[in-house]
């Protein structure tokens, strides 16, 4: 195509592509695309762009061409004594066909008569709508005037187009053959300087490329990364959280929970086969968690049981990373002088949950710590408060419940547009004495916690109804590549 193009040029001075497409019989465009070819060998032919008006019938005018204006076949279906105007008004665009008959002086409506009824008012008409479309339909729209054109165009009885082509010119290189142009500059090339006398393909700096292959932050990543940016922001520093195999001592006994509480029992978590036990403990403080337990102390009666070593020993994989706050209370308690804190943790708890759509076996636990001199429940929940408002969750409520190591306790709601409902996202509370006085915290000291779910804030941010799609077997990975910045609305 582009050699019988520039064999054209050769034997002519000029022509546009609309004219080439007419005489080679191929489409417009494939025209075009043997132009590229010729623009990428340098100035063969000198192009310059033309666009064209170009008016055309409607579907509705290709009609008027074949039977009639509206207003003209409303005219010849009015019989000599006339019609009834509800009997005329049921033919195909009638309303359309009415006004216009009306307004060019027509018909009329005798009133006279009950009911009134339609004349013509004319003995003949001439249909000047329907000859007009003739000629635009033969390619002389010029012949008609740009008033009645606008008004066909208003009705919809036309419709204009720009027709855009190229008018082409022999130009200042121009060849009746295409070299092939080099794509890459060799080491060949160089060495011989053959590349001076060479035509190189221009490069495509607008090309996008090839993206690189890369790997993908998961959604869950992208919360945890704005979370743990918040928590930054409101001065707490992260605590350790590597380990995800814990004793049942710092995971239940060292947080006043009970030897015989129904979340030690295997139906509610993985207790560890190999190693089935932990030997190293501060044997001092666990002489004072064993008191408290079993006769009480610091101002409680404890729970009056018979405390186990052994059921302390056993590990499990952690249900909470509240064990690690323990921990972390522990060693500051351990200072000589208790200066206050606040810590923060995400990473993964294991429970041996039912999975549903909201609940997994496996997933993330968000919490946060501050321990400071006479803190109440309206710090902890106006420091809630505002870590959620920084995530961008407004629609909170709070509920009572109960925490072996809190008192008191609540559970945290927030609405969840997808499911329409609310759904609990956390726990929170007070720790009790029973808890931290055995660890050798000063009189005074109160420290308030909370937790919160990674998942369910993920669900909500990115609009999954199933944490099934987001965590685990289910998930689309086409998902994980395709997903947005996570952009918390502070």
């Amino acid at each position: 195509m582009a050699e019988r193009i520039l064999k054209y040029l050769s034997e002519n001075s000029d022509v546009s592509t609309l004219k080439l497409a007419e005489i080679f019989n191929e489409g417009h465009q494939k025209v075009i695309g043997a132009l590229k070819s010729i623009q990428a060998n340098g100035e063969l032919v000198i192009v310059e762009p033309v666009s064209e008006k170009n008016v055309e019938l409607t579907d509705e005018g290709k009609f008027v061409v074949n039977q009639g204006s509206h207003e003209a076949v409303l005219y010849n279906s009015v019989p000599q004594d006339g019609i009834s105007q509800a009997e005329l008004m049921k033919l195909p665009n009638a309303k359309v066909g009415f006004s216009k008959a009306m307004s060019n002086g027509w018909v009329l409506v005798d009133k006279s008569v009950n009911p009134p009824l339609v004349k013509r008012k004319v003995p003949q008409i001439k249909d000047m709508v329907q000859e007009h479309l003739k000629l635009i339909d033969a390619g002389k729209y010029k012949d008609v005037s740009d008033k009645d054109k606008a008004d066909y165009k208003k009705r919809k009885l036309i419709q204009e187009s720009i027709i855009k082509s190229f008018l082409l010119k022999k130009g200042p290189e121009f060849s009746l053959t295409l070299n092939k142009l080099e794509t890459d500059l060799t080491t060949d090339m160089l060495l011989s300087g053959s590349w001076k006398n060479l035509k190189f393909k221009d490069y495509n700096f607008e090309a996008l490329g090839a993206p690189p292959s890369s790997g993908f932050l998961h959604p869950l990543l992208k919360v945890r990364s704005e979370f743990r940016q918040i928590f930054l922001e409101m001065g707490f520093n992260e605590m350790p959280t590597n380990n995800y195999v814990e004793n049942s001592f710092w995971n239940f006994d060292a947080l006043f929970q009970p030897q015989q509480h129904p979340a030690r029992d295997a139906h509610d978590t993985f207790f560890v086969s190999f190693p089935q036990y932990s030997h190293t403990f501060p044997e001092e403080y666990l002489e004072r968690v064993k008191n408290v337990h079993s006769k009480g102390g610091y101002g409680s009666q404890g729970y009056g049981y018979n405390w186990q070593y052994n059921e302390a020993q056993k590990n499990l994989l952690r249900t909470h990373t509240t064990a690690v706050s323990a921990r972390m209370l522990y060693k500051a308690a351990q200072e000589k002088e208790f200066a206050p804190i606040k810590l923060f943790s995400i990473d993964k708890v294991f429970r041996n949950e039912t999975l549903d759509a909201t609940h997994l076996a496996e997933f993330h636990q968000v919490e946060g710590v501050i321990a400071d001199y006479h803190l109440s429940l309206g710090d902890l929940i106006g420091v809630f408060t505002e870590f959620f408002r920084k995530l961008g969750i407004t629609e909170l409520e709070f509920k009572p419940a109960y925490n072996p190591y809190t008192e008191p306790s609540m559970e945290i709601f927030c609405f969840h547009p997808g499911l329409k409902k609310w759904i609990e996202i956390g726990n929170s509370g007070i720790f009790r004495p029973e808890m931290l006085l055995p660890m050798g915290l000063p009189q005074g000291i109160t420290v308030i916690a909370w937790g919160l779910s990674l998942e369910r804030p993920t669900m909500i941010k990115y609009g999954f109804n199933n944490i099934r799609d987001l965590v685990g077997p289910k998930v689309d990975l086409d998902m994980v590549q395709k997903s947005p910045i996570c952009r918390l609305n502070k």
